[in-house]
């Protein structure tokens, strides 16, 4: 992977874009998990952001080793690529407790439809003037499938949970590498120019 474009460094351009779609990510899998509105009309979309975010951790970590040979150690910039190396197990979950979410979660709206009661078509005769109805029973729904809609709610119930919590640290810990960052930029920055 190349260093700059155009003479510019690679690391803050990925960055902006790790800095605004993984605190997205954490939002839109808040919401999913807390809004069931929201969860119906975004779908998969939680966790393809939370795809993106995944790919884009290890893209921000390498460039920003890469800058880093170039601007030369300090303690601000050492600060800032240990809270940024901290950052993929954060988005790891992310990624696999949305994506556990959502999957759970349509299980759990397919189950509640196989358990609905199926009422077996009607059919008349007519015999001697007079009309019979002949109706057959509805099939008793299966032991199983009864017992699904319960273990996938509590289930998608415990997945939703820990996605609430793993996008909730992965915000912070955006919010921590993104302060750290500036920091020694601006740092770095202010003491060229008092020089």
């Amino acid at each position: 992977m190349p260093d700059s474009i155009g003479g510019l460094p690679l690391h803050p351009l990925i960055v902006h874009a790790t800095s605004v779609l993984v605190p997205l990510a954490a939002l839109l899998v808040i919401l999913a998990v807390c809004w069931p509105r929201f969860r119906a009309w975004a779908g998969p979309l939680p966790m393809c952001l939370s795809a993106v975010a995944l790919i884009l951790t290890p893209l921000s970590t390498s460039t920003g080793e890469s800058l880093e040979e170039k601007v030369g150690e300090s303690s601000l910039v050492e600060k800032h690529a240990e809270l940024g190396d901290q950052l993929l197990p954060f988005t790891i979950a992310l990624f696999v407790f949305s994506a556990g979410f959502w999957w759970l979660d349509r299980q759990r709206q397919r189950s509640l439809l196989e358990v609905e009661p199926v009422t077996a078509p009607s059919a008349e005769t007519t015999s001697g003037g007079g009309t019979a109805t002949l109706t057959a029973p509805a099939p008793a729904p299966h032991a199983t499938s009864s017992q699904a809609p319960g273990k996938f709610r509590t289930a998608t119930a415990v997945v939703g949970v820990l996605a609430v919590l793993a996008a909730v640290g992965t915000g912070i810990q955006v919010a921590r590498i993104g302060h750290s960052g500036a920091k020694a930029a601006w740092s770095d920055a202010s003491s060229a120019i008092v020089r």
